[in-house]
């Protein structure tokens, strides 16, 4: 794709993050870029929707935990209404656990906050290349699960645990460890409070909890590892702390881009 003048067009790219500092800092990063512009920000869901509409952008950075937003959600909508849309999400979640979801939800590629930001860069470049970007420890674990089992270890345990929560669950999981009430849960996903208590039912006893206040506790330790990521660079998984948890191996940050117009997995 050429500009007016013949030049090469740049990636338009919108950044969709709810914290300004953030998205500012990211937006002037990618401006600097030869072959980058923002096109546009947004710091909700709906916002982001309008944006993308009136920008029309190639590729949307999006933060995985916008609030009380399914960003989840989001990635099928914006695949669904925009196939050729390419979609890099960004997060300090445990790339383990949330990476294989997002792209079954429909995004191109995952990228850790605690990345360099030159690795953002060419997740972008490689996306809109029509390949997918994941981390080296990603590519490398999807392809053990197709040739044997994981191993039985602890903390292969608390993430199986947690990969056995639906998307819904897991969100509601999330929103109880930010202190969110069932009712406030229930008004801020247009949901009615049973079908909230429903689904906290099912994530204490998938997790094995015996009450509530433990589920909240869990879910609250959960919460503050994932947030803890930007200042240690590593997620604790301690969670729960009698189970002996131990942390997972550190990747040597290295990535991995693969040329694929196939869905992930």
């Amino acid at each position: 794709m050429t500009d007016i003048g013949g030049h090469p067009a740049k990636i338009r790219i919108l950044v969709l993050d709810e914290q300004p500092l953030l998205r500012c800092g990211i937006s002037t990063y990618l401006n600097s870029q030869p072959d980058m512009v923002v096109c546009g920000e947004a710091d909700n869901i709906a916002d982001a929707q309008s944006k993308i509409a009136e920008c029309q952008p190639q590729l949307v950075l999006t933060e995985l935990r916008l609030g009380v937003g399914d960003s989840l959600k989001l990635v099928k909508q914006l695949k669904a209404e925009n196939p050729a849309l390419r979609i890099l999400v960004y997060s300090a979640l445990d790339e383990a656990i949330f990476a294989e979801r997002v792209m079954r939800a429909g995004a191109n590629g995952y990228v850790m906050k605690r990345a360099p930001k030159e690795k953002l860069v060419a997740a972008i470049r490689d996306i809109v290349k029509g390949g997918i970007y994941v981390s080296r420890e990603v590519a490398l674990s999807g392809f053990r699960k197709s040739l044997q089992r994981r191993s039985k270890n602890n903390h292969s345990r608390f993430a199986n645990a947690l990969e056995n929560l639906s998307n819904r669950e897991i969100h509601i999981f999330q929103l109880l460890g930010s202190g969110l009430g069932t009712r406030q849960i229930a008004q801020s996903l247009d949901l009615s409070v049973k079908t909230v208590e429903s689904h906290r039912e099912n994530i204490k006893h998938k997790l094995r909890l015996s009450s509530g206040a433990e589920l909240r506790d869990r879910a609250a330790r959960w919460v503050a590892a994932a947030d803890g990521v930007r200042e240690s660079g590593k997620l604790p998984v301690d969670v729960f702390p009698e189970r002996k948890l131990s942390h997972p191996a550190e990747s040597d940050g290295s990535v991995t881009s693969v040329q694929s117009s196939q869905p992930y997995l």
